[in-house]
């Protein structure tokens, strides 16, 4: 272990060395860190977020978001003209949907826990949470989609400000 190391200003426990920052599994600032460096535990701020849809890095080209989809609801039908969008699942279960035509979405998978699933720009898509815990999962939009520090609590609150 290196005597000198950076502390990663974004962990509350930010002092923990390098090799070490998972034990015990630090508490995240929730917030977007956009367009500054950072390092983290992509899989406990993806845990962590309660929130249905939270900016957690936005940039010139890229953004993270995380989001927890509540039991029994789903992401709503999009479709993103110009953004490609990667998703990732780290807790639950649910539904991929994905189409050319929002009334004929051809393409369903079944996720859970690890899988990924790339969304192509111009794609009608939508996940539905079909386990009994929050889905939690991670977007990385290119470009960005929405506007940096967003901070949606509910699908409500992100269908009024998103549409």
């Amino acid at each position: 272990m290196p005597n000198n190391f950076y502390p990663n200003p974004y962990f509350l426990n930010a002092n923990i060395p390098i090799g070490y920052q998972n034990y015990p599994s630090p508490v995240m600032i929730l917030k977007d860190h956009g367009p500054k460096p950072i390092v983290f535990n992509m899989k406990e701020a993806t845990r962590q977020n309660n929130n249905f849809r939270l900016a957690f890095w936005t940039g010139h080209h890229l953004q993270i978001t995380l989001m927890s989809i509540p039991v029994g609801q789903d992401i709503g039908l999009e479709l993103h003209q110009q953004v490609d969008q990667f998703l990732r699942i780290e807790e639950g279960q649910g539904l991929v949907q994905i189409g050319d035509r929002k009334d004929n979405l051809d393409f369903q998978v079944r996720v859970h826990d690890g899988y990924a699933i790339v969304i192509p720009a111009g794609k009608w898509h939508n996940v539905i949470n079909t386990g009994c815990t929050p889905l939690k999962l991670y977007s990385i939009y290119a470009p960005p989609e929405h506007r940096q520090g967003t901070v949606h609590a509910t699908k409500q609150e992100a269908e009024e400000h998103h549409g």
